[in-house]
């Protein structure tokens, strides 16, 4: 794909992020698109936002459930980037006006002591340079369409970021079994969804090595200090102005947000 329209559907989905508006699946209007394009049309969004302010605070691997494969008919993972625009304080409202179309996720979220740089890590390594490990929410979001996706589409869309949250409670992940980790997931009361961190590519380290080594071999590391969201552990829930989340992860901790309009 030639780098102009690179920059000029980069663009695009910077503007829609922007003013809050919905576009047609790029897959359509593109059929050719590979994953390739997709990342680096993500790679020119995420400049635009630096551009205007942002900084890059950590990383995301996304679709690493078989519920969110399902969900979206999308079966390999996929990254993003955390920007400082997109993190809320334990317990913070988020306004409805800032997003779209949004989904949340329980996760695991990884905070990191050193720099992990692929290809070549391993479980054993994200254990190693992992400082601490808490609950997660990531309220995911789409810029295109009715969620209308391929994987294209997502990654283009820096993998559907929108906002997320840390739990209050900081966990050293050594003498953690993360894979049985069990997750509750509730809205307004009600259960909405259980998982453990084995929804997470098997584990939730794995997933973090398998970002590690694919940004590795694009010339990019996990730094030191950044955070980094494992994927959902469930399958994602629409919500909407009113909605009060909570999510408890056994060993782990909670995690609780609400939005408004």
């Amino acid at each position: 794909m030639e780098q102009s329209l690179i920059e000029q559907l980069g663009d695009e989905l910077y503007d829609a992020w922007s003013e809050r508006r919905m576009v047609a699946p790029l897959t359509d209007r593109h059929p050719s698109l590979s994953v390739e394009d997709a990342y680096r049309i993500q790679q020119r969004t995420v400049q635009c936002h630096q551009t205007a302010g942002a900084r890059v605070i950590g990383k995301k691997i996304g679709v690493t459930s078989q519920a969110v494969m399902d969900m979206l008919d999308v079966h390999q993972p996929d990254f993003g980037y955390l920007l400082s625009h997109m993190v809320y304080a334990p317990g913070e409202a988020v306004s409805m006006s800032k997003l779209i179309q949004p989904k949340a996720e329980g996760e695991i979220a990884f905070i990191l002591k050193k720099d992990l740089v692929g290809p070549g890590v391993t479980v054993t390594d994200v254990l190693a340079a992992t400082e601490a490990v808490t609950a997660c929410f990531e309220i995911v979001d789409s810029r295109v369409q009715d969620w209308k996706i391929k994987i294209q589409d997502t990654v283009a869309d820096n993998a559907s970021s929108g906002v997320f949250v840390l739990g209050n409670r900081l966990v050293s992940p050594r003498g953690l079994d993360l894979r049985t980790c069990g997750m509750v997931f509730e809205k307004n009361g009600e259960l909405m969804g259980t998982g453990a961190g084995a929804a997470a590519l098997g584990h939730p380290a794995n997933a973090v090595a398998w970002l590690a080594n694919a940004l590795g071999v694009l010339g990019v590391g996990l730094n030191a200090g950044e955070v980094i969201l494992s994927g959902a552990l469930a399958a994602m829930v629409p919500v909407t102005a009113g909605d009060s989340l909570q999510v408890s992860i056994g060993g782990i901790g909670t995690c609780g947000l609400r939005f408004v309009a």
